[in-house]
């Protein structure tokens, strides 16, 4: 081995030299029995961050236009209780928020199938917290996922 082949290792990570040494990881969704592809298979990292923008955009909007009548220094906060409760309801009744439902992803509880309002609950305040939903596993969930026992799939 040169040291290219030695510093290029170390820079694909941990993750590339051990798929390289023979290990399979398989593809995200498969050690919860989801499809690789298409329907119900774990939502990609893009739709995800896609639909939380349209939903934080349509928050702070209402938080703009009803409650702060114009841009202060309170519209953020007001912009993050409408996020908490925009999602705690909507992905506890159907399952997905409006951002989520344009970029075509779903909500759903693992044992279930669908979310409870607690869980639902428990996952938003995390999401809220915003540290929880940056700590992903090999799967693509989230930490907010993992601890309320959800996972968000593409329809």
């Amino acid at each position: 081995m040169d040291k290219r082949e030695a510093v290029g290792s170390w820079l694909s990570g941990p993750r590339a030299a051990a798929e390289d040494a023979g290990v399979d990881f398989g593809y995200r969704g498969e050690r919860l029995g989801l499809p690789e592809e298409g329907p119900g298979s774990i939502a990609r990292p893009g739709r995800r961050i896609g639909a939380l923008v349209v939903d934080w955009g349509l928050c702070l909007l209402i938080a703009y236009g009803l409650i702060t009548h114009g841009y202060d220094q309170a519209t953020g906060n007001w912009a993050l209780l409408v996020f908490f409760l925009l999602g705690a309801l909507t992905v506890g009744t159907v399952g997905f928020t409006p951002g989520k439902r344009l970029f075509g992803l779903r909500v759903v509880a693992l044992a279930t199938g669908r979310p409870s309002p607690l869980r639902a609950l428990l996952r938003t305040a995390l999401l809220c917290i915003a540290i929880p939903a940056l700590i992903w596993d090999r799967d693509g969930r989230g930490l907010h996922d993992q601890l309320a026992r959800t996972v968000e799939l593409r329809i």
